[in-house]
């Protein structure tokens, strides 16, 4: 698949991505574990159909130190016993803030994700999950193709 347009040719575009990247990074400061992120922004690229964002999430996943077992799983979570309850809850909550035309988050979702995390986190998951959202949207409307993404390489538009 060959890319059907430069985010970074335009302008505007770019300068967007800048920002966007920008606003990302604050989540690093978050209590929210860096491997948690990386799961939860996995699965939802793979629920958006995002070659672009499946590959930086699995690279920066296990550049973060997650296994490759977990990765490998992230796409079966519900049917493996790798991912704890605290983890179970932040993968619904993707799923279901992803799909949010199939009824969106559940009540038992965001009480599990309530029993798991203190306010700070659940505010650090709900704005990670609305932003990988537009992320994939971006990323699949211009085709961009997965494969080529090295870690860390993001670093230099956070500034």
């Amino acid at each position: 698949m060959e890319p059907r347009f430069n985010l970074f040719d335009s302008p505007t575009a770019a300068k967007v991505a800048k920002r966007f990247f920008g606003v990302s990074a604050i989540l690093d400061q978050s209590t929210l574990p860096k491997t948690l992120r990386e799961l939860v922004e996995l699965r939802v690229a793979q629920l958006n159909g995002c070659a672009y964002c499946v590959d930086v999430h699995t690279k920066e996943a296990a550049a973060a130190g997650e296994s490759a077992l977990r990765i490998n799983l992230v796409a079966a979570w519900r049917h493996s016993t790798v991912f704890t309850e605290a983890e179970r809850a932040a993968l619904a909550l993707a799923e279901e803030g992803t799909r949010l035309g199939d009824g969106g988050v559940s009540d038992e979702t965001w009480a599990a994700v309530r029993e798991h995390y203190d306010d700070d986190q659940v505010g650090a998951l709900v704005c990670l999950v609305s932003l990988i959202n537009a992320a994939t949207r971006m990323n699949v409307i211009v085709h961009n193709p997965g494969g080529s993404y090295q870690p860390g390489a993001f670093a230099a538009l956070s500034n």
